[in-house]
């Protein structure tokens, strides 16, 4: 069966700030199946979670602070207000995978908050950017260096785009991880880092060979974070092309 298909909300966070649950209604009506959350602006995660539920919209995934600090107890108990399992870091700056030293301080990071994740019944999951990709440590890109020093158990949620851009095969990366990248960012675009996105099927991005490496993914989630268009008929266009061409499923 193909992945069902959710959207990050970060696509549509102007529109979100000015009328949370009318854009929500919007999303649910175009037939997306989940949401990813980015953050709460002009709603709370209580009111979120009662508008997910009204409309049975599932919460994939959600990116977010890491459960470490002062920040631990809210991380927690927004993750558990919204019912999300799956808890994204979504950003460490490029100057962090410049060397083996930097990286492996944010591994160590990541580390202690996948310890402090699994102890909540959460999933820790990293998400990447182009940098992960193009820079190259002793030789190798940096996610290899990152792959050395995390723990097993910390998953990844591969933005396909950011591969691409990076200089890597999104295909090549997705069988290499296997089982441990259940969770796929899905955008399109010129796989210039300067220009804007489009919808998904306007750009350049070879889906075939990705989708037929994705049988271990369990959600395909678009994300778009600029686009050339209107984004909301940029979401929509994502949606059509995704189910159209049997790569993923709606409702």
């Amino acid at each position: 069966m193909t992945p069902p298909i959710a959207l990050q909300l970060y696509t549509l966070r102007d529109s979100l700030a000015q009328d949370y649950a009318g854009v929500i209604r919007k999303v649910a009506a175009l037939g997306y199946v989940g949401v990813e959350t980015a953050g709460f602006t002009g709603t709370t995660p209580q009111a979120a979670a009662a508008l997910f539920g009204e409309l049975g919209l599932q919460v994939s995934s959600a990116h977010s602070p890491l459960p470490l600090g002062e920040k631990k107890n809210e991380v927690l108990d927004t993750l558990k207000t919204i019912g999300a399992s799956n808890l994204i870091c979504a950003y460490f700056p490029p100057e962090e995978f410049s060397s083996e030293d930097s990286i492996k301080k944010v591994c160590d990071q990541l580390n202690a908050a996948d310890e402090v994740a699994r102890a909540n019944d959460l999933t820790l999951f990293y998400h990447n950017h182009w940098w992960e990709y193009r820079y190259h440590v002793n030789g190798e890109p940096a996610y290899k260096t990152m792959l050395a020093h995390l723990s097993p158990t910390v998953k990844f949620e591969i933005d396909t785009y950011w591969v691409k851009t990076g200089g890597q095969e999104p295909a090549a990366i997705i069988q290499e991880l296997g089982s441990r990248a259940p969770l796929l960012h899905i955008k399109d675009g010129s796989t210039d880092e300067s220009q804007p996105m489009v919808a998904v099927g306007d750009g350049q991005m070879n889906w075939e060979p990705i989708v037929a490496a994705a049988g271990q993914v369990d959600w395909f989630i678009v994300e778009l974070d600029r686009c050339a268009t209107d984004m909301l008929e940029a979401v929509a266009r994502s949606y059509t092309y995704l189910t159209q061409k049997g790569y993923a499923h709606g409702r």
